[in-house]
């Protein structure tokens, strides 16, 4: 699985758990079946388009940001981003990839020989190639009737555990880094501007952030604990339209975790929220004016 797609699956995962869907209510609801959701939220195959919208749908969330993860994760999964195999224009029959072909065998030397040297290469490649076909033939033999038609499968095993923990998190993503998979939430609160900000943390990472939508460009919140200060702006409508996450701050039980909202208006105040790790978590609140 590629990074990116682990990012979208990480995203999809946090939203239905946000909205409480089951598989069996997004089956119910949507044109994919519960296995097929499944498959979506582990990450064995990537969602079609329709898919992403629907979910996002169903949890009443804008699909701006969702919508952005999965092209870039499409284009890596249909292999779009791959540098072209030759540096030479390419043909109308090759200007699409085709994934079943394969490079010239390595230690056949160069193309440009003559006589028996040439004949001695073309039938190197001759034997490569019919042991290729038999290797395939192999693999596609009857012992797999319940395979279903999916998009080719990830090529490196992955796992959903959080890869990293405590200082090891410090300034890094959230959802790069699996942290954002089912957070608890230590307290959220509307802003004067009607932007809506929450206090997430990771137990099994041992860290913070702060998650903030329904802003305007311009827009910056700050997440501190007992280190360094991170801090996230809005920068387009994109932005404005879902949700935003600041890096991650490591914390211990007990820590106090603040966040400050930032509004783009030069006479806007600032607003602060706190909210201890290890405490129940409390509901939407008055932010407090600095």
């Amino acid at each position: 699985m590629t990074t990116e797609h682990t990012r979208l699956v990480a995203a999809l995962r946090e939203l239905r758990a946000g909205a409480g869907l089951s598989l069996a209510a997004l089956a119910e609801r949507t044109l994919y079946s519960k296995s097929s959701w499944e498959r979506y939220l582990n990450g064995k195959s990537l969602p079609p388009r329709q898919a992403v919208q629907e979910l996002c749908r169903l949890a009443n969330e804008p699909d701006g940001r969702l919508l952005a993860l999965w092209e870039i994760a499409e284009s890596h999964w249909s292999g779009r981003t791959a540098a072209p195999a030759s540096s030479a224009p390419p043909t109308d029959e090759s200007a699409r990839p085709n994934p079943q072909e394969s490079p010239p065998p390595a230690g056949t030397g160069r193309w440009r020989l003559g006589g028996s040297r040439l004949l001695v290469v073309l039938a190197s490649a001759y034997t490569v190639i019919v042991g290729g076909v038999a290797v395939l033939l192999f693999l596609l033999l009857p012992g797999s009737e319940a395979q279903e038609a999916e998009p080719r499968p990830a090529s490196v095993p992955f796992s959903f555990a959080p890869q990293c923990h405590g200082a090891a998190c410090e300034g890094r993503d959230p959802m790069r880094l699996i942290c954002g998979i089912d957070p608890d939430t230590l307290t959220s609160y509307r802003t004067a501007t009607g932007a809506h900000i929450e206090l997430r943390h990771s137990r099994k990472c041992g860290a913070s952030w702060a998650r903030v939508w329904g802003t305007e460009i311009g827009d910056r919140v700050e997440v501190t604990a007992d280190g360094p200060t991170h801090g996230v702006r809005i920068r387009n409508k994109d932005d404005a339209a879902t949700f935003v996450y600041t890096k991650m701050t490591e914390v211990r039980p007990d820590s106090t975790v603040r966040a400050c909202f930032r509004p783009a208006q030069a006479d806007g105040r600032k607003e602060c929220v706190e909210a201890r790790v290890g405490e129940a978590a409390t509901p939407a609140r008055t932010p407090s004016p600095q």
